[in-house]
């Protein structure tokens, strides 16, 4: 492995460590975008519950924001309860924006990686040509030798940009569809809620029950 590094040339160095920075962007946000951390079940049935016995006082509205993203969507509305319907909204939909910023955190650094990983692979290849082209004017064609630096290292560092950038850009569109299906659940949510607190509670309280 060391002997193809050293092969591939100093490209293959920020290839590396683009890789690496992946590596970190995936396993992180596989982390945070599992759903039973966004989306903690029967949230908004225990809201209601505690809505039904007038028991969302400050201590359990604090509990909620710091729970999940769901639940600081939640606190936002329930902050504006007594408030009218529309105005409950715009609350849960500005909070709303910030929670999707954050679940798509470090997601452009990694569709960025994925595109530059293959145009670092692509320099490596004009590189090694380069330096084909300059053993041929030197030397002539008559010493293979002298060609097969230039050649190894264009296709060394254009299969490791290949090699990073593939695995990079199926990562980054899994978690960016991952992050949409949050986010329309999240809304699902927070719209239920809304009609708990303005009286239609039919539809969680048979949740609630469960």
């Amino acid at each position: 492995m060391l002997e193809l590094v050293e092969a591939g040339g100093w490209l293959m160095l920020p290839i590396i460590a683009c890789s690496i920075i992946a590596l970190a962007i995936i396993a992180e946000r596989l982390w945070t975008l599992q759903v039973r951390r966004v989306l903690p079940k029967h949230l908004v049935a225990q809201v209601w519950r505690w809505d039904k016995v007038n028991q969302l006082n400050g201590d359990h509205l604090q509990a909620l924001q710091k729970s999940s993203p769901l639940g600081r969507i939640l606190a936002a509305g329930i902050a504006n309860r007594n408030q009218d319907r529309e105005i409950m909204k715009e609350s849960i939909e500005d909070t709303g924006r910030h929670v999707v910023h954050e679940l798509e955190r470090y997601l452009n650094s990694l569709g960025t990686i994925a595109a530059i990983t293959p145009l670092l692979g692509l320099l490596g290849t004009v590189i090694g040509m380069v330096k084909v082209f300059t053993a041929i004017t030197t030397e002539g064609v008559g010493n293979p030798g002298a060609l097969a630096g230039g050649i190894s290292e264009a296709l060394i560092t254009t299969a490791a940009g290949l090699s990073v950038a593939i695995p990079t850009l199926m990562f980054y569109r899994y978690l960016r569809g991952r992050v949409q299906m949050l986010v329309v659940r999240m809304e699902q949510e927070a719209l239920k809620m809304v009609e708990v607190m303005h009286g239609d509670a039919r539809g969680v309280s048979g949740q609630a029950g469960r």
